[in-house]
């Protein structure tokens, strides 16, 4: 099997912290050049010199607000003009919580441009690159709402679903060219937006936060919340060449949660 991916280089969004950050840190070790995007210039900086660069890989790192548009346009030209992109990782930090009866259309409008908006940009961005390489992996961090929808995420689980289908979409269009299109679905996993939401949910609620969580943890089949690690090690796998027949797909690493086939 080959899952080496020496020479190739990624872009990997919201790679700061929690998913991305272990993302970033498997493709280092199975031998990619990583290029690390996120707002906070200090986490970037932590996240960057941890990186494997045992076989010689060549790391960076940029600080960029993704609702700027014209400079994250300016910087992935900047990027892409100096060697192509084989990998890119959409990966950005969901929506607030809430009933969608008490969303606002703002709410809705920030959102698809967080997320739809910015994965479609970035992926028009290195589409040539790929093409010339006959080599891309455009790897989307969704949730497994797409598949059903989750209680008081009401706007995410709009734009979700959005981003879904525009992936199946560029699947369809981009596979001839050797370039995957694939949706990773993770649920309950220990990151800072898991925290934040079981903060919300035991206020909203009132109810501590211990007793949500242990709700949360018993809808699991696996009675456990899963690892930042473990999503990660999915989006390696796809991101490899040993994956190039998978395409067009969403995976859900859940611990068996999601009620559907």
């Amino acid at each position: 099997m080959n899952l080496s991916l020496n020479g190739k280089n990624a872009i990997i969004c919201g790679s700061s912290q929690g998913i991305g950050s272990a993302i970033a840190n498997e493709l280092a070790l199975l031998g990619a050049n990583c290029i690390l995007l996120a707002r906070n210039e200090g986490n970037l900086r932590t996240v960057f010199s941890s990186l494997d660069t045992s076989l010689k890989q060549t790391h960076s790192f940029h600080s960029i607000d993704f609702t700027d548009h014209v400079a994250t346009k300016n910087l992935l030209g900047n990027i892409t003009s100096q060697h192509p992109i084989h990998i890119l990782i959409n990966n950005s930090g969901g929506p607030p919580s809430g009933p969608i009866a008490d969303a606002v259309e703002d709410q809705f409008i920030a959102a698809f441009n967080q997320h739809l908006i910015i994965n479609h940009m970035l992926t028009k961005a290195v589409i040539e690159g790929m093409k010339s390489e006959q080599y891309g992996r455009i790897i989307n961090i969704i949730s497994t709402s797409v598949k059903v929808p989750l209680k008081n995420l009401g706007v995410s689980n709009t734009i979700r679903g959005a981003v879904a289908s525009w992936a199946k979409t560029m699947s369809n269009e981009l596979g001839e060219f050797g370039i995957t299109v694939n949706n990773i679905l993770p649920g309950f996993t220990r990151t800072d937006r898991l925290y934040s939401l079981i903060k919300t949910t035991a206020a909203s609620t009132n109810r501590s936060e211990a007793e949500v969580e242990r709700q949360m943890v018993s809808e699991v089949p696996a009675k456990r919340f899963g690892e930042a690690s473990e999503v990660a090690a999915v989006a390696a796998f796809l991101a490899t060449p040993a994956a190039a027949y998978v395409n067009g797909t969403s995976i859900r690493v859940d611990g068996g949660r999601t009620g559907s086939i």
